[in-house]
């Protein structure tokens, strides 16, 4: 039993075995069929659609070859039409050139026409010429026989009749021009001067070397003092300026030759007064403070004489010396009122000869700003005003006039020459000037020039109308030995050099100050 139902199951599995390999058969013949279509349709899709692509390519490329010749074919036509163009503008110019050559053929023609008539007249004219001249020789000889006088010496017996009347005819009338030039140029001058004269009036007030300052009390004057004189010699030194304090009530007389200083000195001392601290340390903040004020105020006093001159464009430097010179004196007139004279004088000369009046302005109020300098650099201040208008800038011609006004050289223009006429005005009008003031600062000026010699020497101050020279010397050059050596040989070259009344006394000053500040 058991071997018969195992040979139905194992019947059954082959049954079930074959039937399954029919199935794969059958599925595997099918299938394989089914994907060999596929790829056959898909190869001819592709064949298909590889020639549809190639066919538009070929009609691509064949458009745009014929789209190519078609520009070729614009471009060549337009070349064409430049060639063209070209050849008719050529066309043109050789038919210009070909009239041209004709014109000028045709005046070539007329030349040589023209050309062979003059020959023939120079031909006639060189015949007429030489028998003029064959015929002017033969009345020279006939003339010669009739005077019994060669050619030559007619000749110069003509000249010389003539060179004497020429001669004569030339002096009188130089005579008379010359006589006619005077009388006019005396009349034009004397008008020109007396309407400038006229027409200028400015006032004219001689300096001071003395001026005083108010004080509240008498007592200010022992504060002023100080203790031992403290304050006072502080004062002195400091300023250059004589502090004189007498029985004159309420008042400090201030006695000095330098103008600048003395001024310094007045406005210290009223500030001093006025804000009542007084000792040596606020002595010297105050002067220093005073003399930056004046070296404000000497700027100012040049930029409105300047403007009042109508000079513009002056350097800096030049303003600082205008400045200056408000403050110097010439014979007792101010220097600087005096230049502003001379500036108006010579406009209004150059207005009445219709010369520049503007240069001639500028001259007249640059023409003694050398002054300001005088006591720094040697020379004539004329000669220095030159060289230092060239140095700041100003033109050749108004270095000029400043520098020939006292006739040291050449004016090279008419409105150079106007400075001295009108420096001379200004100077010769009555009242202007005062002699004695000039040589007593110039006495003054020597005495402290004499001091400044002398190596070591700080600071040098002509005192009490210079009947004293007050000197402050260097402490780390001269010891306390050499000061008596210094005082002796200053008070030899005053004897040698100055004459003076009386007797001039030399004060030497030696003061070493330590300083040190705790922070």
């Amino acid at each position: 039993m058991n071997e018969s139902q195992l040979a139905l199951n194992l019947l059954i599995f082959l049954l079930g075995a074959g039937l399954g390999a029919i199935f794969l058969w059958l599925y595997h013949h099918f299938a394989l069929g089914g994907y060999k279509k596929l790829s056959a349709d898909i190869i001819s899709r592709a064949e298909h659609d590889g020639s549809e692509l190639k066919r538009a390519a070929e009609l691509t490329i064949q458009q745009k070859q014929i789209e190519q010749q078609r520009d070729l074919e614009q471009l060549w036509q337009q070349e064409r039409k430049k060639i063209q163009r070209e050849e008719e503008r050529i066309k043109q110019r050789e038919d210009k050139i070909e009239s041209r050559m004709n014109l000028v053929e045709k005046k070539l023609s007329d030349i040589e026409k023209r050309e062979a008539v003059l020959i023939g007249r120079k031909a006639q004219v060189d015949e007429e010429k030489k028998n003029a001249s064959e015929t002017h020789a033969r009345l020279i000889l006939e003339l010669e026989k009739a005077s019994g006088l060669s050619s030559l010496e007619a000749k110069e017996m003509l000249m010389n009749r003539l060179m004497n009347e020429v001669k004569a005819e030339a002096a009188n009338h130089i005579r008379r021009v010359k006589k006619e030039a005077e009388e006019e140029a005396e009349m034009k001058a004397s008008t020109i001067i007396a309407t400038a004269i006229n027409r200028l009036a400015v006032p004219c007030a001689s300096e001071t070397t003395v001026c005083t300052v108010s004080l509240p009390n008498d007592e200010m004057k022992g504060r002023i003092i100080g203790r031992e004189g403290r304050n006072i010699r502080t004062l002195e030194q400091a300023t250059g300026v004589n502090f004189i304090i007498d029985d004159t009530p309420g008042a400090v007389v201030l006695s000095g030759f330098d103008p600048i200083r003395k001024h310094i000195a007045k406005i210290a001392l009223t500030e001093l007064v006025q804000d009542g601290r007084i000792h040596p340390t606020r002595i010297e903040e105050v002067v220093e403070k005073a003399t930056i004020n004046m070296h404000k105020q000497i700027k100012q006093f040049g930029e409105d004489a300047a403007f009042r001159a109508g000079a513009m464009n002056l350097h800096p430097e030049i303003i600082v010396l205008l400045g200056k010179l408000k403050f110097r004196y010439s014979y007792g007139q101010n220097v600087l009122d005096h230049s502003l004279e001379v500036s108006n004088l010579m406009g209004l000369m150059a207005a009445e000869l219709g010369l520049d009046i503007r240069l001639a302005k500028r001259i007249g109020l640059l023409h003694d700003m050398g002054k300001a300098v005088t006591h720094e650099i040697e020379g004539s201040h004329a000669i220095i005003g030159h060289d230092l208008a060239l140095k700041y800038g100003e033109s050749k011609e108004v270095a000029n006039g400043i520098g020939c006004h006292h006739n040291e050289m050449p004016p090279l223009t008419i409105e150079a020459d106007l400075c001295s006429p009108a420096d001379a005005i200004s100077a010769s009008r009555e009242g202007a000037r005062i002699e004695a003031v000039e040589e007593y600062i110039k006495r003054l000026k020597r005495l402290e020039d004499i001091a400044y010699e002398f190596p070591g020497v700080e600071k040098a101050y002509a005192m009490q109308a210079g009947r004293e020279v007050r000197i402050a010397v260097v402490p780390e050059l001269i010891d306390d030995a050499g000061i008596i050596n210094l005082a002796r040989d200053i008070t030899k070259r005053i004897e040698q050099e100055l004459s003076y009344p009386g007797k001039i006394k030399v004060t030497v000053i030696r003061e070493k100050r330590v300083i040190e500040y705790a922070v």
